[in-house]
């Protein structure tokens, strides 16, 4: 699999002598920004100086086509001249549009796709981006590079070797290339996991790289298996996964952070393996995107890995049910009653709604055993969160202001867009049964709703502590690459649980 690029500070005035010492095997990259004209002048564009071109920049870069929109990548080759002599020929005029982090993520993005298979890019900043936009412009570097899993025998476009920014606020660099590097990690993580196959990715094959990749990072990681399931309880999560040959797990994953003093912040997330629906079997066309039904246990490992990464003083646990819903002579099926670990009997109407299952076991059996301070669910549940909000923003639920604000915020540094959802106390009605404690799903036609009724299932089983849930199952996966954005799996959430971690009072 392709490593990331190798991101590097570089000298804040870039040199003659070290252009040329890099050599042709370089590629240029200049900032290049929007020019404010008033009236009616033609718009023109800014951009670093380097020196050794004996000519105006700006104006070239204009000439070229540049115009400074962030995202915009516009490559040139200089021919052979004696002037040029050892310097890098190929340049690339790198729009940044406002400078903002958002735009320097599509700068670092577009930077990245347009110099595949290059050795060496050295990126000249000057002064027009300072403190979140370096991070931003690292973190979309290391995302546009990013290259699926293949195991085909056609060769895959290699991402580029290293990138070594060179910025006027040189004391910035160093800082804002580590936290990029792990930011993007953490959404790295995700993709790959989110990417593979399912016939490899089983909950025993998910729990095992959970071990080794928590390990590497000095974290402690547990896998319970289906006996220890049967023994605490977890017959929601022990339901779902009964059709398939590949048994489900439990797995926690603990940074401990500065101590075990206080009450952790618990993350869960919803690891199905893959979804076909159980009995109520999905269409075809809906069932092929399904083995990134675990994107939200995917990014919640990868959240405690950016935690760890980053020495964060907070204790953070994520907890990963892990399932397969498929179908088989043992499957759960509607009408059947389960009592969850808490006690509450849940009917099932549809056991193609099993991720509120996996996590309503989940997220009880962590309150118990660990009293968290907070609690944060991710999810692909529902396709009514995607109908309601498209692919671009995750649907946010909260029994706590000051948490959703929190999350809001941090939403805004990582770039992963949320929207705040109401709980709908009057919709709860739509979820009582004739024949146990609740329905799982709402059974109410007149309410719809369809989010926001499993949002109210969840809250049944998260406790007075601070709560939110997100709801990915629009953001998690894209039909196209859209700046930073993959196609396929994104690791949606992942960077967004890492800012609000490092930005909790600890």
């Amino acid at each position: 699999m392709p490593h990331p690029p190798t991101a590097t500070t570089g000298p804040s005035a870039l040199t003659r002598q070290q252009l040329i010492d890099w050599g042709d095997q370089a590629t240029l990259a200049f900032a290049v920004a929007p020019e404010d004209h008033d009236g009616g002048a033609q718009p023109g564009v800014r951009l670093a100086e380097v020196p050794g071109y004996g000519t105006d920049l700006a104006a070239w870069a204009a000439e070229a086509g540049a115009s400074g929109v962030a995202g915009e990548s516009v490559t040139v080759t200089l021919p052979s001249m004696p002037v040029w002599d050892g310097l890098p020929r190929r340049l690339v005029f790198l729009g940044i549009g406002d400078g903002s982090p958002r735009s320097a993520r599509r700068a670092g993005a577009a930077l990245a796709r347009s110099t595949r298979g290059r050795e060496h890019v050295v990126l000249a900043i000057g002064d027009l981006m300072t403190g979140e936009a370096l991070t931003a412009v690292v973190e979309g570097v290391q995302l546009g590079a990013y290259v699926p899993p293949y195991v085909g025998s056609r060769e895959q476009p290699a991402p580029v070797g290293q990138v070594t920014i060179c910025s006027a606020a040189s004391n910035d660099v160093p800082r804002a290339v580590d936290d990029g590097c792990v930011a993007a990690e953490t959404t790295l993580v995700s993709r790959r996991l989110a990417a593979a196959p399912s016939n490899i990715k089983s909950p025993q094959w998910l729990a095992d790289q959970a071990v080794e990749l928590g390990r590497e990072n000095g974290l402690r990681v547990h896998v319970r298996d289906e006996r220890w399931l049967a023994e605490h309880g977890l017959i929601g999560i022990l339901a779902v996964g009964a059709g398939s040959v590949s048994p489900p797990r439990l797995v926690t994953v603990e940074h401990p952070g500065s101590g075990t003093d206080r009450a952790p912040v618990v993350l869960v997330g919803k690891g199905i393996t893959f979804d076909t629906g159980g009995l109520s079997l999905k269409p075809r066309e809906a069932m092929i995107p399904m083995k990134t039904d675990m994107a939200g246990a995917a990014s919640v490992l990868g959240a405690v890995l950016g935690a760890a990464s980053s020495g964060l003083p907070v204790r953070v646990i994520g907890v990963l049910p892990l399932a397969e819903n498929a179908i088989g002579a043992s499957s759960y099926r509607p009408s059947d009653v389960i009592t969850m670990v808490d006690g509450t009997t849940v009917e099932i109407g549809n056991t193609d709604a099993e991720g509120r299952m996996v996590l309503a076991d989940a997220m009880a059996w962590a309150r118990a055993e660990y009293q968290p301070s907070t609690l944060v669910d991710v999810a692909t549940l529902t396709g009514a969160a995607s109908l309601g909000l498209g692919k671009r923003h995750a649907a946010l639920y909260a029994t706590d202001d000051a948490l959703r604000q929190e999350l809001e915020a941090a939403a805004v540094r990582s770039g992963e867009q949320v929207w705040a959802m109401p709980l709908v106390e009057e919709y709860r009605s739509a979820l009582e049964s004739s024949v146990a404690d609740l329905s799982h799903i709402a059974t109410d036609p007149k309410v719809g709703g369809g989010s926001i009724t499993a949002a109210l299932f969840l809250q049944h089983f998260a406790g007075d502590q601070p709560w939110a849930h997100l709801d990915i199952a629009g953001p998690a996966r894209a039909a196209a690459n859209e700046h930073e954005v993959s196609q396929g799996a994104t690791g949606f959430g992942a960077r967004l649980l890492l800012r609000w971690l490092q930005a909790l009072d600890w």
